[in-house]
């Protein structure tokens, strides 16, 4: 029998992924993917788990869909992903609307979960998270003009305030002849920005080649046709002076380094349980920039945790105003349930972490408002993402900013500019973050 199926997916890229691949399994089984949720006779929500915040996200679209099955909308609520993996007793317990539950190690078995909610069933696996990588076809749901490829799953590098490695399991490499078949997909149906994603991009080939691989990796991605390859996410104690020489050689490549610091003070990147030094992220920064002149860095930072005090946090203020890092994502620390950071003494009042979010926030936007004044009168390559009818102009990203986390150029142009089109945009504006301008005939 066919079922119509829905898939609602929160949170990060990784999980996007794990979506896309249980739409295609169950495509694959004869079963019709639709957009919306009406109608469907399984809506399956896959979750974020990763913060408390995200995890009530997931509550309020499992309640959303809940009302949509008491009204008759939907017929069944299969509830899969990290929040699934870290509160599935809480889930079976506490949201009765929900038919079934699958954790972070059992996305290939979304046929089952699906057949069986569907013909009425309750259903619940939980396979081993650190069991090997499955490889499952991908349907993909971005934009065509850009694809994520996960290299890895899991982690391996336990800091204290995180729960992945709890959620993921440990750091799982892919086989990479298994990445470059599927890269060589994606690049063969049109995709032009291949965006390299895992937990921690750095460490990959290491448990099973012993030892690193992502240049090897990257070299083989340049020889394929896309147009820029973008890297997310470098932890600073594992790049080499051969990935660093990679990058900066690799023509496709671009100049953008998502590189998590979480911190500066020695102490509370220790009580982090990080691996480097606020000197060693210094030489870091300098060797990067060194070797590669307009690298553009994306980090993110953490305020307020345990034990950081008025001189730590001034400290970390300092370090930003003198790296000037373009590009940062700020948090709040947030104290999860079964996290090292959790039990630690000497929490902040998480007003004063607000506050001090809100500082970092205010000073690196004026960084961001620096870099791009340095834009002005420049011209740059311009991937187009379409028309934007509200601004009256097209839309599009440039090497520094990377999708759906940093800013636009809005841009005009004499005529038709499709979306996945590379174009040469002079700057000529700075608005709200983003920069304005108009093509170069």
């Amino acid at each position: 029998m066919s079922y119509n199926v829905a898939f609602i997916s929160l949170g990060c890229a990784k999980n996007q992924v794990n979506c896309e691949q249980m739409m295609a399994t169950v495509q694959a089984a004869g079963h019709t993917i639709q957009a919306a949720p009406e109608g469907a006779d399984v809506v399956v929500v896959n979750t974020c788990g990763f913060l408390s915040s995200a995890c009530e996200e997931a509550i309020d679209n499992i309640l959303e869909m809940a009302e949509l099955k008491k009204a008759g909308k939907i017929q069944k609520i299969l509830v899969t992903g990290c929040m699934a993996q870290r509160y599935k007793e809480d889930v079976l317990r506490e949201l009765p609307e929900v038919d079934g539950i699958m954790g972070t190690g059992s996305y290939g078995d979304i046929v089952s979960a699906v057949e069986q909610v569907a013909a009425g069933q309750k259903f619940s696996r939980f396979a081993d998270i650190s069991g090997p990588v499955e490889e499952l076809p991908r349907v993909i749901s971005t934009p065509m003009h850009y694809a994520y490829l996960r290299i890895a799953e899991g982690c391996s590098n336990r800091c204290a305030y995180c729960i992945i490695p709890a959620l993921r399991g440990k750091y799982r490499s892919r086989r990479m002849e298994d990445i470059l078949t599927e890269a060589r997909a994606l690049s063969d149906s049109g995709v032009k920005e291949c965006i390299v994603i895992a937990q921690d991009i750095t460490r990959y080939g290491i448990d099973l080649y012993k030892e690193k691989k992502l240049p090897e990796l990257l070299r083989a991605l340049c020889q394929l046709d896309f147009h820029w390859i973008r890297l997310h996410y470098l932890y600073p104690e594992a790049i080499t002076d051969e990935l660093v020489e990679v990058i900066a050689s690799g023509k496709k490549i671009v100049h953008y380094l998502d590189i998590p610091i979480q911190h500066c003070n020695d102490g509370i990147l220790k009580a982090m349980r990080r691996r480097n030094t606020k000197v060693e992220l210094e030489e870091l920064f300098a060797r990067l920039r060194k070797a590669i002149p307009d690298v553009v860095i994306r980090t993110s930072l953490i305020c307020g945790l345990p034990g950081e005090g008025e001189a730590e946090f001034e400290e970390l203020c300092e370090f930003l105003k003198e790296q000037k890092l373009q590009r940062a994502g700020v948090f709040q620390f947030s104290p999860e349930e079964g996290t090292l950071a959790e039990k630690m003494e000497n929490q902040v009042d998480p007003d004063v972490a607000a506050r001090r979010v809100e500082l970092v926030v205010d000073l690196q936007s004026r960084i961001m408002d620096e870099y791009n004044e340095e834009r002005l009168g420049t011209v740059m390559e311009v991937l187009c993402e379409g028309f934007d009818s509200q601004a009256g102009c097209f839309v599009g990203r440039t090497y520094a900013d990377s999708v759906e986390i940093d800013g636009h150029v809005y841009f005009t142009a004499a005529g038709l500019v499709p979306a996945g089109e590379f174009v040469h945009v002079r700057i000529t504006g700075v608005s709200d973050g983003d920069l304005t301008g108009e093509i170069e005939e």
